[in-house]
């Protein structure tokens, strides 16, 4: 439903990205199990980066960060089915979540920032600059402008109350991997 970019893992107070401490750049997700399961969003985790190789830095380290009894289950179980399946070890450290700070503004919603005049339109829609790090139409947008989605997201494009120009941008864009081919979003049926 909604993604932010921002650290955790460490112990440093109000960390910034010059002033980074012991955290890890991480993506927080908020999301409906109705809709996608917390396995199925692990799925993605493993397809859309290598972790074969021990991390350079404890900033861009693989990890993975648990809430609760369960998702640290499903957690180590997937890293198990993954490294069995590749025959290497996988350097994901899974641990539980501890607070989460928010990125720098600028950082959030990285592809539609790219998209200078899209991002305009939802700065003007969104009152603020929090609630447009929240929202789930700016989520959606990004990712779009990352190239994911379907043809059958075209509703839902059309819904965000955008420009003519804008919106016909966006639907241009889905699923077109345009700009993040690297991150393929698995079907339910895959894994």
């Amino acid at each position: 439903m909604r993604t932010r970019v921002g650290y955790t893992g460490g112990a440093t107070v109000n960390p910034t990205y010059y002033k980074l401490g012991d955290h890890t750049e991480t993506v927080q997700i908020d999301y409906d199990p109705t809709q996608i399961t917390y396995a199925e969003l692990l799925a993605v985790f493993w397809q859309s980066h290598d972790p074969t190789s021990p991390a350079w830095s404890r900033q861009y380290r693989s990890a993975i960060f648990y809430h609760n009894e369960e998702q640290e289950r499903i957690a180590r179980e997937s890293k198990q089915q993954r490294e069995e399946a590749l025959g290497v070890r996988l350097y994901t450290d899974i641990e539980l979540a501890g607070r989460f700070y928010l990125a720098e503004d600028y950082h959030q919603k990285y592809y539609l920032r790219s998209q200078r005049n899209l991002f305009r339109e939802f700065e003007a829609i969104y009152a603020d600059t929090a609630s447009l790090i929240h929202s789930t139409a700016v989520a959606r947008a990004n990712g779009y402008v990352g190239g994911y989605g379907t043809p059958q997201d075209a509703d839902t494009i059309l819904q965000l109350g955008l420009s003519q120009a804008a919106t016909q941008m966006l639907l241009r864009m889905v699923g077109s991997n345009a700009i993040a081919p690297a991150c393929p979003v698995p079907s339910p049926t895959t894994e």
